[in-house]
């Protein structure tokens, strides 16, 4: 692996290192105060309209995009990898530089899978930060960790495929879909379902996917999830979908290829995930250190308490090991392919944030009751990086591929004329 960074990303790095100091972090508290005033947790305070039209006019627009498009020339995930790291240090951030889950994934497959017309009048205004998006796969009657298992139906209705191959006809969609992150969003206006449009089909190639426009007839929103007791602005619903009918134009690749297509949004995103966390990570460590240093109990100061030393050794390791794993996966992402490096992926979603999670816990018990209140960033951030532990998915299905394909390296049939361990 080459660890040095290019030119281009060590350039991106301190000028988004810059704004982040000039314009994101004095605008949190202005974010929370407009929040607040408007009345509604799910407003778009204006300070974010602002912080957008700053970073697109230094150049950081779009950053996450592999591919090259006139917005921008595209980064490898490994010149990605230390960007989104500044980026997770804020909650906003991401946003700011539309940057943002979900809808950097929904921008990806929209990019790989979208009809042109579908990418002019979706990928563009996403790509543009005019609208968000949501993506519609998880449901509370099945478990979603097992996609194959999710049970929304999306059926033909009218008509097949006409000359050339188009669609003809309608699709109606009935489901229940839930922790739809973004749908709440006042400028959301996509979701991406993820449904079976084949019962009978092979499990893998049950699942389409069809873009629905959030005011389709049918779509209804019936509660907001909030996680750990936070209401976050850009929601987590629950909805119904009931008799939505969509033209057939709306399906997103081919039918069947619905599972593939989530793979294939999914690796990306949970790297980005792990980026953005070891971001949160090193924020917390600094917070730690900083109340380590301003507070003296028992006739010291912390910073000289055996035990915050430990917790701070400790963060700046893990820290770090976690780090150098990420940067490998996002080396191999681009050296050998998603593919090759899925060990790598899942291992990583496992590591990145229990290790933040320990930091971060340290980091709350180092300010005392003020880290569970809102005065730091520590408890929000704590609330959602313990939901990453399933997000996209469970700790528990990481480890069980990585074993499966670890062990299957040793079995009996696999090392005949093979090499001792």
């Amino acid at each position: 692996m080459e660890f040095s960074l290019s030119a281009r990303c060590q350039e991106l790095q301190e000028k988004l290192t810059q704004f982040m100091d000039d314009h994101v972090y004095p605008a949190e508290a202005v974010y929370e105060e407009q929040l607040a005033a408007s009345g509604d947790p799910h407003s778009h305070p204006e300070v974010l309209e602002d912080l957008k039209a700053e970073a697109r006019r230094q150049g950081l627009w779009n950053l996450f995009l592999p591919h090259k498009t006139e917005w921008t020339d595209g980064l490898s995930n490994i010149d990605y990898a230390p960007l989104a790291e500044i980026m997770g240090r804020s909650s906003i951030a991401p946003e700011a530089c539309n940057c943002n889950a979900p809808d950097t994934g929904n921008m990806e497959i929209l990019t790989m899978f979208g009809t042109p017309e579908q990418q002019e009048q979706w990928l563009h205004p996403l790509l543009e930060g005019e609208i968000r998006s949501a993506f519609a796969m998880t449901e509370p009657a099945v478990a979603s960790s097992d996609a194959t298992n999710i049970a929304c139906s999306i059926r033909r209705d009218g008509g097949a495929r006409g000359s050339g191959g188009a669609p003809q006809g309608d699709y109606v969609i009935n489901g229940r879909k839930w922790f739809i992150s973004g749908a709440l969003h006042p400028h959301c206006k996509l979701l991406i379902v993820m449904g079976k449009t084949d019962f009978d089909a092979p499990p893998h190639r049950q699942q389409s996917m069809v873009l629905v426009p959030m005011d389709t007839p049918g779509v209804t929103i019936l509660r907001n999830m909030h996680v750990f007791g936070y209401d976050d602005a850009e929601g987590h619903v629950e909805l119904t979908l009931e008799d939505v009918r969509v033209p057939a134009s709306s399906l997103l690749g081919e039918e069947g290829g619905g599972f593939a297509m989530a793979q294939a949004r999914l690796g990306p995103g949970r790297i980005h995930h792990c980026m953005r966390t070891i971001g949160a990570a090193e924020r917390a460590l600094a917070l730690m250190c900083q109340r380590a240093h301003a507070r003296s109990p028992f006739g010291k100061p912390l910073a000289e308490q055996g035990v915050v030393q430990t917790w701070v050794a400790d963060a700046r390791m893990n820290i770090d090991q976690a780090r150098l794993y990420t940067l490998y996966t996002a080396w191999l992402m681009d050296t050998a392919g998603n593919q090759a490096a899925r060990n790598e992926i899942s291992g990583i979603k496992v590591v990145v944030p229990n290790m933040a999670l320990e930091v971060i816990d340290n980091a709350m018990q180092t300010h005392g009751a003020m880290g569970v209140s809102q005065d730091t960033p520590l408890a929000r951030t704590y609330a959602w990086i313990r939901a990453l532990r399933f997000a996209d998915g469970p700790d528990e299905v990481h480890r069980m591929a990585i074993a499966r394909r670890e062990l299957r390296r040793w079995a009996p049939d696999q090392r005949a004329g093979g090499s001792a361990p």
